[in-house]
């Protein structure tokens, strides 16, 4: 669900001109429920091919990810592993959600209600393996790397990012600051458009989060970050009712003892659990961080050859990439004589 800290977080807007060259981190189910979610027509409907097979998440990394890559931005993608045993609970409950949102699907379609039919389909987005195998096969045909994670990506992605091996992680919400992640950066859409609940459309632009000036800002350390983020609600917990951000905050700052801090919030689950989810999430350190030319013969058997997309569509989007890596060995080339 995401943890819901806006109010309280400062953002620095940038352009794409100051993400040349950098490597960012994305967590590739985030990335790819997104594209699913958007992907489709008017009637709730994703993109699929003429064996049923849906296609929107390729259609995404087609396009959505190579317009990134044309901006000289360096991707790499990190794949959820076994999920924490508290977060099997949260995805039992939402796969009621989603049988839910399906039957009020069925319903507005027998109504011919286009509009419900749109926002109970993208409530009842499954990620199947198969498309996630498939998404992790065409990321690495496009030649850029590909991460598993033993289990929570944002949390291998936070730890790469600390590392140094990638400049941000790049999300649409705040989760990896809780992990530890010191730079965060959001709206990543080449596009620079957002819609909103309403239908209307909002400009948007790039926003870098720093870790150390959210917690300096908040007067926080991170240890009682992440117990303001149980106290708001994670993926682990549903946080505490009529307990929002502001009032989190105060409740922090005013307890330094946890124990306290989440008896005088009142508190109805084991805190300390949680807490330890966060702290203890198993990354790996024997990565590989390895950008290559992309696989163009690749690209197209799993997008033309298998799922029937348009072959110069596709040649277009490879093009562009490959005359920007081009550009930027020409560049490099330039600079050393």
């Amino acid at each position: 669900m995401g943890l819901q800290i806006t109010e309280l977080v400062p953002k620095k807007e940038i352009s794409f001109k100051d993400l040349y060259n950098k490597k960012i981190a994305i967590d590739s189910s985030q990335m790819i429920y997104q594209f699913l979610s958007s992907i489709r027509q008017q009637d709730g409907t994703p993109l699929m091919d003429s064996k049923q097979r849906i296609t929107s998440h390729l259609q995404g990394i087609i396009t959505r990810i190579t317009n990134l890559m044309s901006q000289g931005i360096k991707l790499c993608f990190v794949f959820d592993g076994k999920p924490p045993l508290l977060k099997v609970k949260e995805q039992e409950e939402r796969e009621y959600r989603k049988q839910m949102a399906e039957e009020k699907f069925r319903e507005a379609k027998e109504l011919g209600d286009e509009e419900s039919m749109l926002k109970y389909s993208k409530q009842s987005i499954r990620l199947s393996r198969e498309m996630s195998e498939e998404s992790k096969e065409l990321i690495q045909a496009l030649g850029l790397p590909a991460i598993q994670a033993p289990s929570e990506a944002e949390a291998q992605c936070a730890f790469m990012n600390e590392q140094g091996d990638v400049d941000y992680v790049g999300s649409s919400d705040y989760d990896v600051l809780l992990y530890g992640a010191p730079r965060l950066v959001k709206n990543l859409t080449v596009s620079q458009r957002r819609r909103i609940s309403s239908g209307a459309y909002i400009n948007i632009s790039p926003e870098v989060i720093e870790l150390n000036e959210v917690l300096d800002n908040l007067g926080i350390n991170q240890e009682q970050l992440i117990a303001l983020g149980i106290l708001v609600g994670t993926d682990f917990n549903y946080g505490v009712p009529r307990v929002g951000p502001k009032t989190a905050l105060r409740l922090v700052r005013q307890h330094k003892n946890f124990d306290t801090l989440f008896k005088e919030a009142k508190a109805d689950f084991n805190w300390k659990e949680i807490y330890a989810v966060f702290k203890n999430m198993p990354i790996i350190k024997n990565y590989r961080l390895k950008f290559t030319n992309p696989d163009v013969d690749k690209i197209m058997k799993i997008l033309v050859d298998k799922h029937e997309f348009n072959q110069e569509r596709v040649q277009k989007n490879i093009d562009r990439i490959i005359n920007v890596k081009k550009a930027s060995e020409q560049g490099s080339l330039t600079k050393f004589f």
